[in-house]
């Protein structure tokens, strides 16, 4: 009777086993749909890059962040913004330049007053960190300091300005791109930033066909 009963558990841990398996082909086989769906809209925009795009789209899927450097011009902002237009996702902007504060990413407290009462009362007012994709253009064109600013959202999906705590809904992806480190006006990314970039894509020029 016990080998019976131990034959059974055998058989059912194999069917589920099957079935779980024919589920999971069947995710995969979908999810590879979608993704070929994905970059045929990215290329009706973006010609050629095929690395570039599927690093970045693993970067999307896994839950990480991109850093994508390349000279100017070399369409890293296009890229960006219609990838996350492909997904219908929020999409906004930062244009990272010297003078960038970090109140300017994420957001700062302002004074309403009530005109009725004259009360006064702090009220915050979201900076465009809270989004579901956040371009960060020329990221290395800002000081460290201002880059810090995206340490806490990157890691925590969440910021604190003048001591009160803020979460970000996810999903939340960081795709930055940044000129060669050797090009005027850029400031070298910190450890801890570059340690939030699952990766560093590199973008090269066009083959002569593509151009």
């Amino acid at each position: 009777a016990s080998e019976e009963t131990r034959n059974g558990r055998e058989m059912s841990l194999l069917t589920a086993s099957q079935v779980d398996t024919s589920e999971l082909k069947g995710m995969v086989d979908r999810f590879q749909q979608a993704e070929g769906q994905i970059v045929a809209e990215v290329h009706k925009v973006i010609v050629g890059l095929e690395d570039v795009i599927e690093q970045v789209l693993i970067a999307l899927f896994v839950g990480g962040h991109c850093l994508i450097t390349g000279m100017p011009g070399s369409a890293k902002t296009l890229m960006v913004r219609t990838i996350a237009q492909t997904l219908g996702l929020v999409f906004k902007r930062i244009q990272f330049t010297p003078d960038l504060m970090p109140a300017d990413i994420t957001g700062t407290d302002i004074i309403e007053e009530d005109v009725t009462t004259g009360h006064r009362t702090w009220t915050f007012v979201p900076g465009p960190i809270f989004t579901n994709i956040l371009l960060a253009d020329e990221i290395n064109r800002t000081p460290p300091k201002t880059q810090s600013a995206l340490l806490e959202a990157m890691q925590e999906l969440s910021c604190t300005v003048r001591g009160n705590h803020y979460t970000i809904k996810p999903p939340f992806f960081v795709l930055a791109t940044q000129n060669p480190i050797e090009l005027e006006g850029t400031y070298p990314l910190p450890e801890a930033q570059l340690d939030r970039f699952l990766f560093n894509t590199v973008l090269g020029y066009l083959s002569p066909e593509e151009e």
